[in-house]
């Protein structure tokens, strides 16, 4: 299928029926930009959207809210439909606010909910640290013990991805005194994309709540999560999403849990029903979606970034994103297989159904001194320790000949 020669990268972007959105983003001068996977790009008409809320700022003030363009008051609701078409989630389940790990603890408050020898959570090992946080000080917030109450599901010794039968095996085994899974959608460190669906389904049969991380997984991934029934999940969305550093997160939860008054949740105004928020009661009417976990009056300006980046999503369709998406990881794959450089392996799963675009280059010698070689000679990627290289060739903007340029320089190092 592929080919080693850079004439086939030339070709393949000739007739890339995704090329044009490559010029839909800013890409630094003089560099190969595959680190996607860590902060997207710019869109070119992020600047635009931002500087309309300001303009309507500056015109109206406080009646922006309600006489801007695009209104103040309902801005994360113009966000909804393309979110939820891009998690595979429905309308009422979605909802971009906060930032991720705010958003982790806030579901964790309402869905661990540790009792009796119910009280574990399990994750998978070496997750992102900031997760691991989260859950450790919600064990510690319910007065349980860590070492009691986290398990770290890990990988077989000598391997560094995470075999699926085994991690069910585990959960019908032991999902009697798991009170909620919380994984990753994709792992930062390997690549590695989590079979959701089934472990999902296993974990509901032994009672337990199931939830993913998707920082590395919108954007990336094709996700149903409604039809997979996950409980909820949250993400991130400044790396495959492009929302800016620092952007606005993302949250979903199944509709199954959303009007039920049982399940605890922290409060704040703008998870009040819209109709009568403003009269100021003291009395809490949850919105019967997802927005009742709101808290706060959300970003304008991040609201539009984020914006900005759904609508090309909506142009280019996850579908076709995805298709480009295992063409392109897999041609970079074949090219550094076949460059046979004895000093890197491929951490990252070979099955394109079990990886989004990352890959994962394990150096067994000198891998700072690569990573620096590569970062001299333009590529931008980024350096996990103690060994690992992470590339993503991000299929709205990187093309077979960034691909192809970044093997060629690899294969100096």
């Amino acid at each position: 299928m592929y080919k080693t020669g850079k004439d086939f990268a030339i070709e393949m972007d000739k007739i890339d029926p995704l090329k044009n959105f490559r010029d839909k983003f800013y890409i630094p001068d003089n560099t190969i930009y595959l680190c996607g996977n860590s902060l997207g790009l710019q869109p070119k008409t992020t600047k635009d959207y931002i500087l309309q809320e300001l303009e309507d700022w500056k015109i109206y003030g406080v009646e922006g809210h309600l006489n801007a363009k695009r209104p103040w008051l309902p801005y994360h609701e113009f966000l909804t439909e393309s979110t939820a078409r891009l998690v595979g989630a429905d309308n009422d389940e979605v909802v971009n606010m906060n930032s991720l790990t705010t958003n982790l603890h806030l579901m964790m408050i309402s869905f661990y909910r540790p009792e009796g020898k119910r009280n574990k959570i399990l994750i998978e090992k070496n997750a992102f640290p900031s997760d691991i946080y989260a859950v450790k000080s919600q064990i510690e917030f319910h007065g349980l013990n860590v070492k009691d109450c986290l398990i770290e599901f890990s990988a077989d010794e000598g391997e560094d991805i995470i075999k699926t039968d085994k991690l069910i095996d585990y959960i019908y085994k032991h999902g009697n005194e798991i009170a909620l899974i919380m994984m990753g959608g994709v792992n930062y460190y390997s690549g590695q994309a989590f079979e959701m669906a089934e472990i999902t389904k296993a974990g509901h049969k032994m009672g337990c709540i199931v939830a993913f991380d998707l920082a590395h997984a919108t954007g990336n991934l094709k996700l149903e999560l409604s039809k997979w029934k996950i409980d909820f999940a949250v993400w991130c969305n400044y790396k495959y999403m492009n929302a800016g550093p620092g952007a606005i997160g993302g949250a979903y939860v199944n509709r199954k849990h959303l009007t039920d008054e049982k399940i605890p949740k922290l409060k704040g105004w703008w998870g009040h029903n819209k109709k009568i928020r403003f009269l100021m009661g003291p009395e809490y009417e949850a919105i019967p979606t997802v927005e009742s976990w709101q808290l706060s009056n959300p970003p304008i300006f991040q609201l539009a970034s984020l914006r900005a980046s759904l609508d090309i999503f909506d142009e280019a369709g996850i579908d076709n994103l995805r298709t480009k998406s295992e063409k392109l990881t897999g041609y970079c794959e074949f090219l550094i297989k076949n460059n046979n450089t004895e000093n890197i392996s491929i951490i990252t799963p070979e099955d394109p159904s079990q990886r989004g675009c990352q890959l994962s280059l394990r150096t067994f010698k000198d891998g700072k001194k690569i990573y620096d070689r590569l970062t001299k000679e333009g590529v931008i990627c980024d350096w996990r320790e103690p060994d690992v290289i992470r590339i993503a060739p991000v299929p709205l903007y990187n093309s077979y000949s960034d691909v192809f340029n970044f093997s060629q320089i690899l294969l100096k190092s």
